[in-house]
């Protein structure tokens, strides 16, 4: 988290925000009862488990609630500080 925000979707919001952490946990499912049959971390992860590559954080306007990744926070600020961008 570096640089200021400012939300996409209601475009006024640049103070209040919800900064969500995302920790991944790879499991395998049972597919009749939906029961979690083995947790995997992303270091014994079976062959055809691929590794989550999403991002570390997500952001949520602390106004109008849309949840969007950071860079989108980030480049609506960027581009908002150019007035030929807007």
């Amino acid at each position: 988290m570096s640089g200021p925000y400012l939300c996409p979707g209601c475009k006024t919001n640049r103070t209040r925000f919800n900064v969500i952490e995302q920790i991944p946990k790879g499991v395998k499912l049972d597919p009749q009862s939906g029961d979690v049959v083995e947790e995997f971390s992303n270091d014994n992860l079976e062959v055809f488990h691929m590794p989550y590559q999403g991002s570390q954080y997500r952001v949520q306007c602390g106004a109008c609630g849309l949840i969007d990744n950071e860079e989108t926070f980030q480049a609506r600020a960027r581009s908002s500080q150019n007035p030929f961008l807007s």
